[in-house]
């Protein structure tokens, strides 16, 4: 479809950008409030028609008193045929806007199920001075595989301003949106045979290291965890110990975070492996493990189901000598009831050039409860102050129709750009269809200029013996029967 192609070329001009670059943002975003995390706080929810006054069909807008937070509508039912086509924004920590630093607009790819009434998978451009939406249009052929997909676990590249990492049967592929063109990373099939595929891939922010479930075609099993670094061209292998759930290169691409029920008690577990020295920790479940999480430069953030605070966050740094399965933690977060939590941690906007405690995370959630933080977007400092900024309510309605008829789907499960200042998420506004927004997000609120919440050495507390350590299999050669 050459009609389609001109414009992307000519509206996405590539812009060199390296990370982490020198960041030249725009003005701080306005509004916001910061409040205590055990703060007891309720703001009401937003009903459909406060919603329906406030949005723009497309564009910029301003959430009312006390947030003051400017959002930017993405789509609306034009874009379905009044229908309920917007396929919900992927996870956390798959990032759906570009490294846009650089370049003076950002770009957001969005899946608008044709069934529904939509165009499949389009791709947004966003102009970061005046706000203007502009739907650039689909991002494939239609005779794509791609054309419809649900867009679930792709991502934009750390560095490559106009690539993006999609997932295709055993092969990780780069996708460059001017060009249209696809380049493999790797195929996985040629190292565990013809029976496989590839699930949940992350990348290192640098481009260098990915990740991947590797299951079987023919059983659909998870068989483990597979590395592949680049600059090596070699593979490594973790077979699965026990109930497998993901694993998760970490943005510096030096650590393995694999999540499985290690020792078949209580929930999952996690395997954390230094990638370069092959050393690997255990950090059980009821010693904080991470479920729901993002990660940094060698850390992770995440929800500790056994700590003695409700909705606790945890920051767990993988470099300290006791930092796992029995050294420090640091709660970041908590909720101030047990009914909620902290919903899907993004931290898309991790820095290497800054230590935790100069950071922020984020995450949103949507529930049944009325209680602190229950349904809004919030961030948090990662140096255990406890300093939270609320940003936004998220405007999801669990018990309406739009975005069918799962939970799950419903979830606003927003993800952060590098920079820290955009958060994207879907929400069907308590109606019955959703639709993709964005929030200016006023981080310097939490760290001003980037670099203003302290620093220093991150207190913990002891919580058990030294970590044990764990001998998982690692291969660089074909699985034997493959």
């Amino acid at each position: 479809m050459p009609h389609l192609r001109r414009p992307l070329l000519a509206l996405l001009a590539l812009a060199a950008s390296t990370y982490p670059p020198t960041r030249t943002l725009a003005a701080d975003p306005p509004g916001g409030f910061i409040e205590k995390a055990y703060g007891t706080d309720v703001r009401a929810k937003l009903t459909p028609s406060q919603i329906q006054s406030m949005l723009p069909s497309r564009g910029v807008f301003t959430f009312p008193a006390p947030y003051g937070t400017q959002g930017i509508r993405l789509t609306n039912s034009t874009d379905c045929g009044g229908g309920d086509c917007v396929y919900p924004v992927g996870y956390s920590y798959w990032r759906n806007i570009n490294n846009h630093i650089n370049d003076p607009y950002f770009l957001v790819f969005l899946g608008l199920r044709e069934s529904s009434g939509g165009s499949g998978v389009n791709l947004f451009k966003v102009d970061k001075t005046t706000d203007v939406v502009t739907k650039v249009g689909p991002l494939f052929d239609p005779e794509s595989p791609f054309a419809d997909g649900t867009t679930e676990g792709w991502y934009w590249s750390g560095t490559r301003p106009t690539t993006l990492y999609l997932n295709s049967g055993p092969k990780l592929v780069r996708y460059e949106v001017n060009s249209r063109q696809f380049e493999t990373v790797f195929d996985a099939s040629t190292r565990f045979g013809p029976d496989c595929y590839i699930w949940q891939t992350h990348s290192s922010d640098d481009d260098r290291v990915h990740s991947a479930t590797l299951r079987t075609i023919s059983t659909n099993q998870d068989l483990g965890c597979i590395v592949y670094d680049e600059a090596t061209a070699e593979f490594s292998y973790f077979a699965k110990q026990g109930a497998y759930d993901e694993c998760h290169v970490d943005k510096s691409g030096n650590w393995l975070l694999i999540l499985e029920n290690y020792d078949g008690q209580f929930d999952e577990d996690n395997v954390i492996v230094e990638l370069r020295t092959g050393r690997q920790m255990l950090l059980l479940n009821q010693q904080g493990a991470a479920g729901h999480h993002d990660l940094g430069y060698g850390y992770q953030v995440n929800l500790d189901e056994w700590a003695n605070e409700a909705g606790a966050t945890k920051l767990w740094s993988y470099d300290r000598p006791l930092a796992l399965g029995g050294g420090q933690d640091l709660l970041v977060y908590q909720l101030t009831d047990w009914s909620v939590g902290a919903g899907h941690i993004a931290h898309g906007n991790a820095r290497p050039d800054l230590p935790p405690s100069r950071q922020y995370a984020c995450y949103s959630d949507a529930t049944r409860f009325t209680l602190p933080r229950s349904d809004e977007i919030s961030c948090f400092r990662l140096d255990g102050s406890l300093d939270t900024l609320v940003v936004a309510p998220v405007m999801t309605d669990l018990d309406a129709t739009g975005g069918g008829s799962s939970d799950y789907d419903k979830l606003p499960k927003g993800n952060l750009d590098v920079t820290g200042r955009y958060f994207i998420w879907t929400s069907n506004m308590g109606g019955d269809r959703l639709d993709a927004f964005i929030v200016k997000v006023p981080g310097q609120e939490l760290v001003p200029d980037g670099d203003g919440a302290g620093g220093g050495t991150i207190p913990g507390k002891t919580i058990g013996a030294s970590p044990p350590t764990v001998r998982l299999r690692r291969v660089t050669a074909p699985l034997a029967g493959n």
